[in-house]
């Protein structure tokens, strides 16, 4: 339409212009024609010259607009290939801002999840800890409940033991284990020249269980030291010492006292 309004308006202005030239005068070539006058016949009037017919007026055509629909139709494209990157780089842009903060939330969370995991271990760790420090300490007190407990019924039966024992110390029974004592002591004895019927030694003698000798102490003596070192000397070759015919009546430490033969 707008092309078909400009080619309109074109032919007006020149119609306007042509109509508004001067139009040249031609003159009209004339004829005479050399006629002898005849006095009775009138002159006849000369021909009448038909004007030229004006020429059409000529409308020029206006030269064609070139074609650019299909520059317009490539550039057309392009701004539109151009704005759909800009929508896809703005998309492309926002996903990965989305994705960005959705990965930080998610460090965010395991964080989180892994410091409540280390807390509920160390909770768990310290918790476990005081249980193990109670149970070691109930074991103590218990350890040294039972050790109190055996240390007196120890010393109980200790006690028991050494009443019983005393009890028969000065028993018969006790006289003839420590007389079968003295007498294996006395076989095993080299008594010396020096050994006077006024001597008189008391010997402590340690033995264990089954007789054997492991200590022999002379705690006091009125003999020389030959007299010592005999009575030392028998009691280490008569061990292992006789065993009571009661076990309750041995002895550990037994204290002796050593005479002249002649006086037992």
């Amino acid at each position: 339409m707008a092309f078909a309004l400009h080619i309109v308006i074109f032919g007006s202005m020149v119609m306007a212009f042509d109509y508004a030239r001067p139009v040249p005068f031609t003159p009209l070539a004339v004829q005479a024609t050399l006629v002898q006058e005849i006095p009775d016949t009138a002159p006849l009037p000369p021909p009448r010259a038909e004007p030229e017919p004006e020429p059409e007026p000529v409308i020029e055509q206006p030269e064609p607009e070139p074609d650019n629909s299909e520059e317009l139709r490539r550039e057309a494209e392009e701004e539109k290939r151009r704005q759909d990157a800009l929508l896809e780089q703005k998309r492309l842009d926002e996903l990965k801002k989305q994705e960005d903060a959705e990965r930080k939330q998610r460090e965010r969370d395991e964080a989180e999840r892994k410091k409540r995991e280390e807390e509920e271990k160390e909770r768990k760790r310290q918790e476990a800890e005081r249980k193990r420090q109670e149970d070691i300490q109930r074991q103590r007190e218990e350890n040294a409940r039972l050790e109190r407990e055996l240390e007196n019924e120890f010393r109980a039966q200790q006690i028991e033991d050494e009443e019983r024992r005393l009890a028969k110390r000065g028993s018969p029974a006790m006289a003839v284990y420590e007389a079968t004592i003295r007498q294996k002591i006395q076989r095993n004895w080299s008594v010396p020249a020096s050994m006077g019927d006024d001597v008189v030694c008391v010997v402590n003698v340690r033995q264990v269980p089954g007789g054997e000798v492991i200590a022999v102490n002379i705690v006091r003596c009125n003999g020389d030291d030959a007299v010592r070192r005999s009575i030392e000397a028998a009691i280490y070759r008569a061990s292992p010492l006789p065993e009571p015919s009661d076990p309750e009546l041995f002895v550990r430490d037994l204290e002796l006292t050593m005479r002249p033969v002649s006086e037992y």
